[in-house]
């Protein structure tokens, strides 16, 4: 430290140009005029000199940790009758429907149960009665938002069911 340099206090809101250096004692005046007497250890030079040899590292971004479980695609549940039961042709029309309803209760039990995020409801497009239920059955749930999985305003048979 020499006479003319910039020195900054350690642990103090303090700095300015020193005036004198006697052993251990440097004396140093502040911007607005003032005199300050410290000891060398309590005092940093400020230059910005300092900083310019010194290399920059850059880190790695730490990757963001997703859970294995949300990872995986979302469940689908296809209601077509043939899927649920083994002898399609036992049941009337009445109980088929019923068949498919309880079904899906019961799949969107399980996907709360179990904390999945996404389902998608395979109806098919037929003559839209499974179609009206399905919506009539998600328009009395809570907590879900549901779309038509549509391909260019066309109609697709299936419904994609968002669970909060």
């Amino acid at each position: 430290m020499k006479i003319g340099d910039t020195v900054s206090v350690v642990d103090e809101d303090l700095s300015g140009v020193i005036t004198s250096v006697k052993g251990n004692i440097v004396v140093f005046k502040d911007e607005y005029g003032f005199t300050h007497q410290y000891a060398k250890e309590k005092l940093v030079p400020k230059s910005a000199d300092l900083y310019e040899n010194i290399k920059i590292v850059r880190k790695a971004e730490p990757k963001k940790i997703i859970s294995k479980k949300h990872q995986k695609n979302h469940l689908v549940l296809d209601l077509h009758f043939h899927n649920l039961v083994k002898n399609p042709n036992d049941y009337d029309s009445f109980e088929r429907l019923f068949i498919q309803k309880e079904k899906l209760l019961e799949v969107l039990e399980f996907c709360r149960k179990n904390n999945l995020k996404r389902l998608e409801i395979v109806h098919g497009i037929g003559d839209g009665v499974l179609q009206r239920m399905v919506r009539d059955v998600l328009e009395s749930q809570v907590n879900i938002d549901f779309y038509n999985k549509e391909i260019l305003h066309h109609q697709s048979g299936a419904v994609m069911v968002e669970f909060h």
